[in-house]
């Protein structure tokens, strides 16, 4: 199948999934619905280029190097993010590239449950990334609708929580497609679930301002209070809301996040 039938695939049994979904609730998430369980499982997507066979830099390990061409998903991905973020090698985002795109190409259609699922998955969402920019002075050129293919995969068939949040926030911004506020939405939600904090951070955002959901302060004082404990030094934004939703609540908004919270940790839990 060529590379936009396959496209238009993805985005059928999407739409076909979330036209003939019952109302999405506060958080994204379908009432009643078991999560990854009532998404589609979409054909693989072909064709990722390499740009170029990586060369060998001689400050690589050798058995590294032969565990890669070797076709290794592992030592692949090592590889790849060694590129992506100049860690022990010159900093090279066409290089990551291509190992992320050798792992696309070659387990793409590995199943979900396979050890290597979670590689597979995250080489797709790197992929989405370099997509949804391009690689400057490259042949990567920004393809916002390549990039939602790599996200819609990884999100739907492998169940990433990253992919899932990428999709939503492409969903509600408008960026590759019409913008569309269920989608996103749903897509937020699941991520937000798993433990993704940017999600939790976002669609706290939105409940507790009542930013295209209906406002739920309580609620969304709990996704913040989730989302800045893991959020990064850099991610300032996700603790600058958590302070403002805090300063804003009223004590019952507080008092319900708690108990929220706490339902949430035990959940967890179980």
């Amino acid at each position: 199948m060529r590379i936009s039938e396959r496209i238009a695939v993805v985005a059928a049994l999407a739409a076909a999934v979330f036209v003939a979904a019952p109302a999405v609730a506060f958080d994204g998430v379908t009432p009643g619905s078991q999560g990854d369980a009532a998404l589609p499982v979409v054909a693989a997507p072909t064709g990722v280029a390499i740009v170029r066979k990586p060369a060998a830099p001689s400050d690589l390990p050798s058995s590294l190097m032969a565990l890669a061409d070797g076709g290794h998903p592992v030592a692949q991905w090592k590889l790849g993010r060694m590129y992506a973020n100049g860690d022990g090698v010159a900093q090279d985002d066409l290089r990551a590239y291509d190992y992320f795109s050798k792992i696309a190409n070659a387990h793409a259609e590995d199943s979900p449950s396979e050890p290597q699922a979670g590689i597979v998955a995250n080489a797709f969402v790197a992929l989405g990334k370099y997509y949804v920019s391009g690689i400057p002075n490259t042949r990567v050129k920004a393809d916002p609708e390549r990039a939602r293919e790599m996200f819609s995969y990884a999100a739907s068939y492998f169940g990433n929580a990253e992919a899932q949040y990428s999709l939503a926030k492409m969903y509600l911004d408008g960026v590759g497609m019409p913008q569309d506020v269920k989608y996103g939405i749903r897509w937020l939600g699941l991520a937000a679930r798993k433990g993704q904090h940017q999600a939790q951070a976002l669609l706290g955002q939105m409940l507790f301002n009542g930013d295209k959901l209906q406002r739920q302060a309580a609620r969304g004082l709990m996704w913040l209070t989730l989302a800045q404990d893991s959020a990064l030094p850099n991610e300032t934004w996700i603790k600058d809301s958590y302070k403002t939703a805090l300063a804003k609540a009223s004590d019952d908004d507080r008092a319900m996040a708690l108990k929220m919270l706490e339902r949430w940790v035990q959940g967890r839990r179980d």
